[in-house]
């Protein structure tokens, strides 16, 4: 009599578990992957949602099952079906339905959601948005066709993003954020001057150094804001882009630890048999440091997914870390690379600062000054990629740190270059 294929589930169908999906289906061609996901809309790439906004993208064209790696083939996805609980003993997954999902391995890969600061008043309005689901840009986009003043809070990559797609459609916004500078978890507001400089020509009004107090609304939704300093923006729109927390509440932390998110070893394991999770949910840690983090990257997410795949489906592979900074991207068309650590202040890094016209560069090394830690581009992003390398193999400087300082890395420093030790 034939065996049958081991069973895989999958709580969560975005980055890291439509990403285990398919690292599974080609190591293990004879098992069943099944994953759960309580969104309405089959899987799809959400860093494209702002595209939905604008009008550049249509849900059809953001869809991740049949574009690239994401085929889908043999893998069947459970939508509007949410995990309510795991029974660890009988492993099986209870869902709110009451339907119960046995397992031979189990990923829990329920990402993230947008963190609402409690502070703030009147975050329940109609108008109010906090971009992270395809539904969401759906309704920010019924609600800019009536709209020609938006505020934002929040100076993150996210919302920047939408904001563009606000101005696209021809909405005035505004853009309040309390730290001293946009994107202030990527870069030193000092190091934010280029792109600063963009927004600013972009058309987008920005103040720094003030949050939000309440959110005004009548009987059409939300009217205005007021911020901390009594000062009040007309709006008929606010989307908060304050950052996200892990999914994981819904988790028994007596049968899988949690701290913030789902802990896991370095084999995407959690304490309980049989069970990984990966991607936002997920507690990694950071390679250059060694800290416990949870970041929200797409990419990261990715590589996190395939890699518990890879364990699930008994190849075991080890993940590398997840840099608490690395993004690559463009705003108000001014290009940046941001990875490693880049803020210093405070601290006793050696660092390097050098500034051109239409281009900053920053390169963080540890105090002793023999290895890189962190590094920042904007406007000219060229070889960052060897520069990733260097901070993620931890290559020692002896023999190639003026090439490094000097912009004039190459590969052959890389094969002559001794790793740390």
């Amino acid at each position: 009599m034939a065996m049958e294929g081991k069973r895989y589930v999958i709580v969560g169908g975005s980055a890291a578990g439509m990403a285990a999906a398919e690292t599974i289906r080609r190591l293990d061609p004879g098992g069943s992957v099944r994953v759960l996901s309580e969104e309405v809309d089959a899987p799809y790439f959400r860093p494209m949602i702002p595209f939905l906004v604008s009008g550049k993208k249509s849900p059809a064209e953001i869809s991740l099952q049949g574009c690239g790696p994401y085929q889908a083939k043999g893998i069947e996805v459970l939508l509007e079906n949410r995990a309510a609980r795991i029974d660890t003993g009988c492993a099986q997954v209870v869902t709110e339905r009451g339907e119960s999902l046995a397992y031979d391995r189990l990923l829990l890969a329920t990402g993230s959601r947008p963190h609402l600061p409690p502070g703030i008043g009147g975050v329940s309005s109609d108008g109010v948005f906090a971009l992270r689901s395809l539904a969401d840009a759906r309704r920010t986009a019924l609600r800019a066709k009536s709209t020609r003043q938006a505020v934002m809070l929040g100076g993150g990559l996210l919302n920047l993003k939408v904001a563009f797609a606000l101005l696209e459609c021809g909405i005035k916004v505004t853009l309040v954020v309390q730290s001293p500078e946009v994107l202030s978890q990527l870069m030193e507001p000092a190091d934010a001057f280029l792109v600063r400089d963009a927004l600013d020509q972009a058309g987008l009004k920005i103040i720094t150094g003030r949050s939000a107090r309440q959110i005004l609304s009548n009987e059409d939704g939300v009217n205005g804001v007021v911020l901390d300093d009594g000062a009040e923006l007309a709006c008929r729109m606010v989307c908060i882009g304050k950052g996200v927390q892990p999914n994981a509440d819904w988790i028994d932390p007596r049968q899988i630890p949690v701290n913030r998110g789902i802990v896991v070893d370095k084999y995407t394991r959690t304490a309980a048999e049989n069970v990984y999770a990966a991607g936002d949910v997920a507690v990694t840690f950071e390679p250059i440091t060694g800290a416990a983090i949870i970041t929200g990257l797409w990419t990261n997410a990715v590589a996190m997914g395939r890699c518990a795949g890879a364990n699930m489906a008994d190849r075991p592979t080890a993940y590398g870390g997840t840099f608490g900074i690395l993004n690559a991207t463009q705003v108000a068309r001014m290009p940046f690379v941001s990875m490693g650590i880049v803020h210093t202040a405070g601290t006793d890094y050696e660092t390097h600062s050098r500034s051109s016209p239409g281009a900053h560069r920053k390169l963080v090394f540890s105090a002793d000054g023999n290895r890189l830690l962190g590094a920042l581009f904007v406007g000219d992003i060229a070889r960052a990629g060897l520069y990733h390398t260097v901070i993620r193999e931890q290559v020692r400087m002896d023999d190639i740190k003026k090439q490094v300082i000097d912009h004039r890395l190459h590969y052959g420093h890389l094969l002559c270059a001794r790793r740390y030790s």
